[in-house]
């Protein structure tokens, strides 16, 4: 295959500390602790060498990244090199001060996720007192400081009916962007799965809700949506194509073509405390096994729904066929389409029981 092009986009997740426990988290089960974490000088060294790649914009995420004491310095050097830094971010342990630190740094943007678009549903969730709050106020902070806003929805059974509520709170905290993001099952939220999923009427509302506040809003509010796997005709192109012009590394150091890969069990991914990251973007054997075409079988090879969707998601294609190679299930043209279908009738069927929230230890 020839050589991938530079890498433009990067999600650094800095650690997987967070305060709060929220079931839906794509994070693995075996969350790693503060000692497995890249220090400061080796995370600096890390986006050294991205930029020098051609990285642009790095998502700076977790976990919770507010959490790490050189958050500032990680910024600073993001900033020197002229690289776009988004903060993701809970946004429960951030003060006035704080934030207007990181803007100095030179930050460009936050991310704030927020669980539900009232006080009951995110501490539900998040199972931290006050929270809802205390994301208001960061909304609130973070625009005073000139900084532009996203909040980031993650929907699910929970909080699918507060569509419209989450339209209006993004305009009430005069957001630039709202994404609405239905929870990916890996991690946490596969383990919470039947207590998350949503049934399908509720995410056929979900849909008309979505494009006619798009229509309303336009020009106004930008809402970007994604769609659910489970209930899809087509697979989406996760993170743009496996290893196309994106990456992520864990916090400690591992490189990843997507947030999930390592539940791909064939596959063994390299470390950047081991090797430089551009010969891991370019010879790492994991980043190539799904680069491009030639790895597909029909009837994706043939299809030309290639070019849009890269062969969509490797993770759900080994979760539900225990190959990564086979069309991905979202996919109608599938061969396991229908069982992806099954598997999300009989987790909404399940009684809802008590959720697995998140926890370091």
């Amino acid at each position: 295959m020839p050589a991938p092009g530079p890498p433009i986009g990067m999600l650094a997740e800095l650690t997987h500390r967070c305060p709060l426990q929220c079931p839906y988290c794509s994070n693995p089960v075996e969350l790693m602790k503060a000692n497995r974490e890249i220090d400061t000088d080796g995370w600096i060294s890390v986006f050294d060498q991205a930029a020098d790649l051609g990285v642009l914009q790095v998502h700076l995420s977790g976990g919770e990244p507010t959490l790490r004491r050189d958050l500032d310095d990680i910024i600073s050097c993001l900033s020197a090199r002229a690289v776009y830094t988004n903060l993701i971010t809970a946004g429960v342990n951030l003060s006035e001060k704080r934030i207007a630190a990181l803007v100095n740094a030179g930050l460009d943007h936050v991310q704030l996720s927020i669980q539900g678009a009232t006080a009951d549903v995110t501490e539900l969730i998040g199972k931290y007192k006050n929270g809802f709050a205390s994301k208001l106020e960061t909304a609130r902070l973070v625009r005073e400081a000139g900084l532009p806003l996203t909040l980031n929805a993650p929907i699910h059974r929970h909080n699918i009916h507060q569509m419209r509520q989450f339209v209006d709170l993004a305009l009430e905290l005069d957001a630039d962007r709202l994404e609405i993001a239905n929870v990916q099952y890996y991690g946490w939220a596969y383990l919470n799965r039947s207590t998350l999923m949503p049934d399908l009427a509720d995410v056929k509302e979900q849909v008309e809700i979505v494009e006619t506040a798009r229509a309303e809003l336009k020009g106004i509010l930008n809402i970007d949506f994604v769609t659910p796997d489970y209930y899809a005709d087509y697979p989406k192109p996760c993170m743009g194509g496996w290893a196309q012009d994106a990456f992520v590394i864990i916090p400690d150091g591992t490189v990843l073509p997507c947030h999930a890969a390592q539940t791909i069990s064939s596959l063994e991914f390299d470390n950047v405390t081991d090797r430089p990251l551009a010969d891991i973007w370019e010879n790492s054997s994991a980043l190539e096994a799904y680069r491009g075409f030639e790895w597909m079988a029909e009837p994706c090879r043939s299809c030309p729904r290639k070019e849009l969707d890269h062969g969509g998601c490797r993770c759900q294609a080994f979760a539900v066929t225990g190959d990564a190679a086979q069309t991905d299930p979202a996919c109608i043209l599938s061969p396991h389409h229908g069982e992806l279908r099954q598997i999300a009738e009989a987790a909404v069927a399940q009684e809802p029981g008590e959720f697995n929230y998140r926890r370091i230890s």
